[in-house]
């Protein structure tokens, strides 16, 4: 039985990605997948302070939410990342937690010195963004920075399902496929990972 983390990133609780990402975590939970479900604005994860005490042993010294939320990611064999786009990326609840993993890239990378390119995919990703305009390149920011933030997680941008003209809540309601794509997406998220871990 798989594993998934489900991660809210949206400053609203009920926004058009936490709608959807609630409909993957219904799809994956359907197939029998266990879901931890973090909803970030409710956790207090302090910006990354570029201390470095991270150097020593990889542990990010700022005690706060991100510890718990960092090892729950760790123990899951899949992950959903939901978050609408502002001015082009993430939110500012999922940065914070991107910029705290900065402790895990300076375990990999100068500790354990991992090489640059080597990659132990252990999990797979799903993300799902909602962002309010057409413009072509509105997730060209969000997958390169979610690219990197996986790559750090050992964890592999298995899908995306990335959504235009989404600005008011309740707008994703306007459109029941995207809600089926997300609900599918959580479906075939939870049998790639029980088919790994068979």
């Amino acid at each position: 039985m798989g594993r998934i983390v489900a991660i809210y990133g949206s400053p609203r609780r009920a926004g058009n990605t936490a709608t959807l990402l609630a409909e993957a975590v219904a799809g994956a939970k359907s197939r029998g997948a266990l879901v931890d479900e973090i909803v970030l604005r409710d956790r207090k994860i302090s910006p990354c302070l570029e201390i470095y005490g991270c150097k020593k042993t990889g542990e990010c010294v700022i005690k706060d939410d991100f510890q718990a939320v960092r090892d729950a990611i760790l123990a899951a064999d899949g992950l959903m990342l939901a978050t609408p786009i502002f001015f082009y990326t993430v939110s500012a609840h999922v940065k914070a937690l991107m910029d705290r993993c900065q402790s895990l890239w300076v375990k990999k990378y100068w500790i354990d010195k991992t090489e640059p390119g080597q990659r132990l995919l252990r999990r797979e990703g799903l993300l799902i963004s909602a962002g309010a305009t057409k413009g072509k390149r509105l997730f060209d920011g969000t997958l390169l920075t979610v690219k990197y933030f996986f790559d750090v997680l050992d964890t592999r941008l298995w899908d995306s399902l990335l959504y235009r003209e989404l600005e008011f809540e309740g707008d994703v309601e306007k459109h029941p496929l995207y809600l089926q794509q997300a609900r599918d997406a959580g479906c075939r998220l939870a049998g790639a990972i029980c088919a790994d871990n068979a």
